[in-house]
Order: structure tokens, then C-alpha cells, then sequence
């Protein structure tokens, strides 16, 4: 049996910032880019910052309930060593839910969403 790696402490560091940001999204759009961001510093921070991702590499797909990683970056070493026999997969899940919910509040309610674009 493997002893698997915790990488909670990486994500209990970013969540605070991170929720702060992200309720003050005023679009989808916004949102699908706070992820891409925070995507970018979580794998930064976890793999001791081998990995240099573009906001592009890991994306929020709200249509498929879930996200993508770009498979350049799947294919990478410093990648598959972060993401096997570690937690790092259930804190992304994790991430994505939060992106998703806020994704449909925003997308359900438009009208609250041109409210903050006009303050």
C-alpha cells in the first residue's frame, strides 16, 4: 500500500483569497478565468513551482459539470507525479464545485450580473 501525500494545507492557504475573489465575479466569464488562475498557482505551489501553466491549460467546463486539463500538461512528469498518490485530484474537484455553483447562481440571474457591471 502507498502512502498517499496531502496537499490540503496547500489548498486550505489559497481558499480564502480565492472565495473572496471569486464572489466578486461579475460574469461567467469571470469565473472561468478566477479558476484558470487559481488552477495556475495550486499546481505552481504543489509541484515546488516545475510547472509553468498558461490560464488556458486547466479550464472550467461548465457544460460538462467539470473541468479540463490540457494533455500536454497531463503528459507532463512534474504533472503525474503531483497528481498520482496524492489528494490533489479531490482539491481540484473540490475548486471546480465551488467555480460551477457560482458559474450557475451568475448564469441564472443575469440582471444581478449587468446590476454590478453598471455601479
Amino acid at each position: 500500500m502507498t502512502q498517499q501525500i496531502s496537499f490540503t494545507h496547500v489548498e486550505n492557504e489559497l481558499l480564502p483569497k480565492f472565495r473572496n475573489t471569486l464572489s466578486q465575479a461579475r460574469s461567467t466569464e469571470d469565473v472561468k478565468k478566477m479558476f484558470g488562475y487559481c488552477m495556475q498557482e495550486l499546481l505552481q505551489k504543489v509541484s515546488g513551482g516545475t510547472l509553468d501553466l498558461r490560464l488556458e491549460d486547466v479550464t472550467l467546463q461548465p457544460e460538462e459539470k467539470g473541468y479540463r486539463i490540457a494533455e500536454h500538461i497531463r503528459n507532463l512528469d512534474a504533472f503525474t507525479t503531483v497528481w498520482k498518490d496524492t489528494d490533489l485530484c479531490r482539491i481540484v474537484d473540490r475548486i471546480t464545485e465551488l467555480c460551477l455553483h457560482h458559474y450557475t447562481h451568475l448564469a441564472k440571474n443575469p440582471e444581478k450580473t449587468e446590476a454590478k457591471i453598471r455601479r
